[in-house]
């Protein structure tokens, strides 16, 4: 069988507010200094997934695909050295500053190149802007079911079986291959590479693709096809009022925070 993994590289959520600065004339996060970008956590796990299933089942190959500039390799040399065997990167000036959609049609269609892909494997939600809309996207365009929020998936005779998260409890699904499946943090932490996985994975191949190969018209990808118009781009201000209310006992302040409320319209 083959898997493909889609990896995202972002700041490091653990940068300090500090360091954290915004362009907005651009409306672009300025990467900080000195603090180098990671792998998305949710695609970690989304690999440790497809990992798992790899162990079990002899043949499968696993090839993890990054939608980003030059640097996201280092996001793609990680998932190798957890274990992955190829890596494909989608650097490419016109697949640049696109949203979920156009993300999901290059993504789409480098997995369509591949040709022989059983299994998407995405997180959850990209650990950045948080919208989880990737995932199901891939697997609208390639006409696949999908199951998401996975805590767990198995593979045997052909189909996947996810244990879906619930707002109120799990389901298990089977949905034949190839399909779609996002994961998510309830099935554990991702693999930590030994330092000879990191040494193999310097020499594993990372090849890249064009629009070209994709067969994909530039003006439907990147920021020239996006469908979400972003309006501002800023880092909000903390801050907030406190106001006492008046009162000798509990319950004159009891009264006055009533009237405070009425007032504002809230009650």
């Amino acid at each position: 069988m083959h898997f493909v993994v889609c990896a995202k590289q972002i700041p490091d959520p653990e940068t300090p507010p500090s360091a954290f600065r915004v362009d907005e004339a651009k409306k672009e996060v300025i990467p900080p200094q000195g603090i180098a970008p990671v792998l998305s956590q949710f695609d970690g796990i989304a690999a440790e997934a497809a990992l798992r299933i790899k162990e079990q089942t002899s043949g499968t190959r696993i090839t993890v695909i990054s939608l980003g500039q030059e640097r996201a390799r280092d996001a793609i040399k990680q998932v190798l050295a957890m274990g992955a065997d190829e890596g494909v990167l989608l650097d490419d000036a016109t697949f640049q500053g696109g949203d979920s959609y156009t993300t999901a049609r290059t993504l789409a269609a480098a997995i369509r190149k591949l040709g022989d892909v059983d299994a998407v494997f995405c997180g959850r939600q990209a650990a950045d802007w948080d919208m989880g809309q990737v995932g199901l996207g891939i697997a609208e365009l390639l006409g696949w079911p999908c199951a998401i929020i996975a805590s767990s998936v198995q593979c045997a005779e052909g189909k996947l079986t996810v244990k879906r998260v619930l707002a109120d409890g799990f389901e298990t699904v089977r949905v034949p291959l190839p399909a779609v499946v996002t994961v998510s943090n309830e099935l554990g932490e991702p693999r930590y590479p030994k330092l000879q996985q990191i040494m193999q994975a310097a020499r594993k191949t990372v090849r890249s693709m064009t629009p070209a190969e994709l067969a994909l018209d530039p003006s439907t990808v990147g920021a020239a096809g996006a469908r979400l118009k972003l309006e501002r781009l800023f880092v909000p201000v903390a801050g907030g009022d406190c106001e006492f209310m008046p009162g000798d006992t509990p319950q004159a302040q009891a009264v006055a925070l009533a009237k405070t409320l009425r007032a504002a319209r809230i009650l």
